[in-house]
């Protein structure tokens, strides 16, 4: 049974809260405010399910930050919506964003893609963020041998070596040690 933050403008409207239950969704009902970013990280959802007339901006910057901080499959359902509200709600991550299409007999099918939507961005953003990683460590190890290079006269492959053999020695990642080299040669400088 998946856990489903429900945020509705209307907080009157029943329709989607019965129909959530009646697919057997544990669903909280709720509207936007203040304190959105801290609920989520309370309540730990599954999914979180928009359902507006239009997104505001407030909602579109709390769902940027919300997939900063704590990211979350987001459904949106709108009544309305142009180019330039899709963008930001893109730009937010939003999963799905469905348009003046609240089809109950559809919604176990958006509620599944849209969660592994978000899995497949985790995915991407991780390797992303991985890959970033081990650029910026190439970089500092290939400054650091430049120093163990210009400093103890080793060639490129002493360096390396020397560089590796020191960071297995301190049980640390040859990145770490590449940067306590370069923090070291700044200190002598």
């Amino acid at each position: 049974m998946l856990n489903v933050l429900l945020i509705e403008s209307d907080i009157d409207n029943t329709l989607l809260e019965n129909s959530l239950n009646g697919y057997g969704f544990k669903c909280l009902k709720t509207q936007h405010s203040a304190s959105f970013l801290e609920l989520i990280k309370e309540v730990k959802p599954d999914v979180a399910i928009f359902n507006l007339d239009t997104p505001t901006e407030k909602i579109l910057s709390d769902l940027y930050r919300l997939n900063q901080q704590s990211p979350v499959p987001v459904v949106m359902f709108v009544a309305h919506g142009n180019v330039d509200t899709i963008n930001q709600a893109i730009k937010s991550e939003v999963s799905a964003f469905i348009v003046d299409g609240l089809d109950v007999k559809r919604l176990p099918s958006i509620i599944h893609v849209a969660i592994a939507r978000f899995k497949q961005q985790q995915l991407l953003k991780n390797a992303l963020e991985e890959a970033r990683v081990q650029l910026e460590d190439r970089k500092q190890i290939d400054r650091a041998k430049a120093i163990l290079i210009k400093t103890r006269n080793f060639t490129e492959n002493e360096a390396y070596h020397t560089l590796r053999k020191l960071a297995m020695d301190r049980n640390i990642t040859l990145g770490e040690m590449a940067k306590n080299v370069i923090a070291m040669a700044e200190l002598l400088k």
